[in-house]
């Protein structure tokens, strides 16, 4: 065994050595490396006075942080840069917010539109109101790009100057959903669906059935769109004192506007180039005529900068601890990005130990999943809410299983644009006999009971065992209803009337008890910190660990592995319309492959509903 061990550690050593010798770095550069990004955190950016903190608008914001996989992938791509956890941006918009040295943010929206980012409308939502704080504070916001969709226009809207270039223009044609249907493809390849559900508006199992959307799903759907859209309207005529319906008719009557039809609609400020948004930039922040751009720090290089001196950074003994349930909910430990029940479970029992710990935050940002899944998290987050408080705060969806983990928890927060709801569940049983048959193969069976080969994909399954299925997913279903009267407090038929699988807005859901407050992350953490009676003396911990180090080591190695293996940064253009049709495929098919749970029953949202 000794001899096992040294040498799968020698081979361990030697492999990472050669992968660094391979990029380039070196032993000599590699300890640099781990040198520099250890002190790194002490030193930090050096903020001049009167800089322009830039913003750009196609980073992709996620909830957590980065896994090592993640970041090792981001250091070899070059696309490390564009991707930033929410709690960075909002502390990162905090500190500017308060530090004298901020004169000014530039929103940057030149590549926003054709990036292909992926953060949602809940998202933007919190940190919109995080840079109308700094609007406040009498920090002057420019916006300047070529091309603005929904999403960033949504942010930009906020800024007090709008600048588009003379070639661009803007999409304002309202918000869709157009979902994929596989019935047909089924039905030609010969294979077999059968669906056991409950809940009329669970559309999750529709693409496998139908070709199109159900009366019940597309109402539901519809009624959704129109919440997330009328805030939009709402919120961006707020800023732009442009009256909702005039908002309305230009998405009816125009939809894509040019940069002068932008400015007449009063959608923009200004129609003009980069090199007049620079002067104006230099002239906020008193550049030199001589310099060749503006005084500025990145938002990502911003997010290092200490906090101490602006009181925003905190140092007690006292955690809350920010946990970040984002991605698909699946049985057991899960890959990176998934929400894995045994492993997230484990985070709870942890923190429900440490006495450390007096709240806790679940931020859930999942479409659900794994009805097994859910239901180990949620046993864990109602035993710790027994010792500690524990809020939930919902990001862009947290929905079916991902509502079924914030049921026992003491309060709930969404945005007015969350998607959230969908209290259903449902199995999907597939055979391929006629596929096979039609290619020669056929299967017999020899058996000791009845329902022995219930599993088989070899034939679809009889009544009597579609009924078998039904009482399972049936009683899977009653429990929801269950855990969601206790939890809410509200009576079984109530919820029995607001389930049925129906996907709400965070606004409709406040309506309906499923939510007890509008508001983001922030909000929830100041809530749990109130409940712990913590006044000021607590400090933020993040869950699943990220890691500090290995961010700032991988995000220096990154430049040096790209330049010796000859990689340029990677830009994520958005990709063609039939492209794009085949991601999308892609995308459902990867969620076909993380439906794992032991009972093959799921509490999930439909499953391509992307709003765009």
């Amino acid at each position: 065994m000794r001899n096992f061990l040294k040498q799968t550690f020698a081979s361990l050593v030697g492999s990472l050595l050669g992968l660094f010798i391979f990029c380039g770095v070196g032993t000599t550069g590699l300890l640099f490396l781990l040198f520099a990004a250890a002190s790194s955190k002490d030193v930090g950016p050096i903020v001049k006075d009167k800089s322009v903190l830039v913003f750009d608008l196609s980073t992709n914001i996620t909830d957590g942080k980065p896994s090592s996989s993640e970041l090792l992938q981001q250091a070899l791509s070059g696309d490390d840069n564009k991707r930033m956890s929410l709690r960075t941006v909002l502390e990162a918009l905090d500190k500017a917010q308060r530090d004298k040295r901020i004169v000014g943010i530039y929103l940057d929206a030149t590549d926003a539109a054709t990036e292909g980012r992926v953060t949602g409308f809940a998202t933007l939502k919190e940190i919109r109101q995080a840079l109308e704080k700094c609007r406040a504070a009498g920090k002057k916001i420019i916006a300047y790009g070529m091309e603005w969709g929904e999403k960033e226009y949504y942010l930009s809207s906020v800024a007090d100057s709008i600048v588009v270039n003379p070639l661009g223009g803007m999409e304002i044609n309202g918000l869709s959903t157009q979902p994929m249907f596989y019935a047909g493809a089924l039905e030609k390849y010969g294979v077999g669906v059968q669906i056991v559900r409950v809940g009329k508006f669970k559309g999750a199992v529709e693409p496998f059935i139908l070709k199109k959307l159900s009366p019940e799903n597309r109402a539901q759907t519809q009624e959704l769109l129109d919440d997330v859209w009328g805030e939009w309207r709402a919120t961006v005529g707020a800023s732009r004192k442009i009256n909702p319906q005039q908002l309305q008719a230009i998405a009816d009557n125009q939809a894509l506007l040019l940069a002068d039809q932008a400015k007449a609609n009063r959608l923009v400020d200004k129609v003009g180039y980069f090199d007049q948004v620079v002067a104006e930039l230099k002239q906020l922040t008193n550049s030199d005529k001589e310099d060749k751009t503006f005084r500025q720090i990145s938002l990502k290089d911003y997010a290092e900068v200490s906090g101490k001196s602006l009181g925003v950074e905190r140092d007690s003994q006292n955690k809350i601890a920010v946990v970040y349930a984002e991605g698909e909910i699946v049985d057991g430990q899960g890959d990176d990005g998934d929400v894995g029940g045994d492993r997230f479970a484990r985070i709870f029992r942890r923190l429900r130990q440490d006495k450390n710990v007096k709240a806790v935050v679940l931020r859930i940002n999942s479409p659900g999943g794994s009805v097994t899944g859910s239901d180990v998290i949620q046993r864990e987050v109602r035993l710790t809410g027994q010792d500690k408080p524990v809020i939930v705060s919902m990001g862009n969806v947290a929905a079916s299983g991902g509502y079924w983990i914030a049921t026992d928890s003491k309060r709930i927060f969404a945005e007015p644009n969350t998607i959230t709801g969908s209290i259903g569940v449902f199995g999907q049983i597939l055979n391929f006999q006629k596929l096979a048959n039609d290619n020669g193969v056929t299967w017999d069976s020899v058996k000791t009971a009845r329902y022995a080969d219930t599993q088989t994909v070899a034939r679809p399954k009889s009544p009597e065992e579609l009924a078998i299925y039904q009482r399972s997913v049936n009683r899977i279903y009653d429990t929801f209803l269950d855990k969601v009267a206790q939890g809410r407090k509200l009576p079984k038929q109530k919820v029995a009337e607001i389930a049925q699988g129906r996907v709400w807005s965070g606004a409709a859901a406040k309506k309906i008890g499923l939510v007890d407050d509008i508001g983001g992350l922030d909000a929830a953490v100041k809530y749990a910190a109130t409940a712990a009676n913590l006044g000021d003396n607590w400090q933020l911990q993040e869950y699943p660990k990220g890691g500090n180090l290995r961010e700032r080591f991988f995000g220096q190695v990154s430049e040096q592995a790209r330049t010796a293996l000859g990689v340029d940064k990677v830009q994520l253009k958005a990709p063609d319309p039939l492209m794009s049709e085949f991601q999308k495929l892609q995308q459902e098919l990867a969620i076909l492959r993380k439906m794992n749970d032991p009972q093959g029953i799921y509490a999930r949202l439909p499953f391509n509903l992307k709003i765009e």
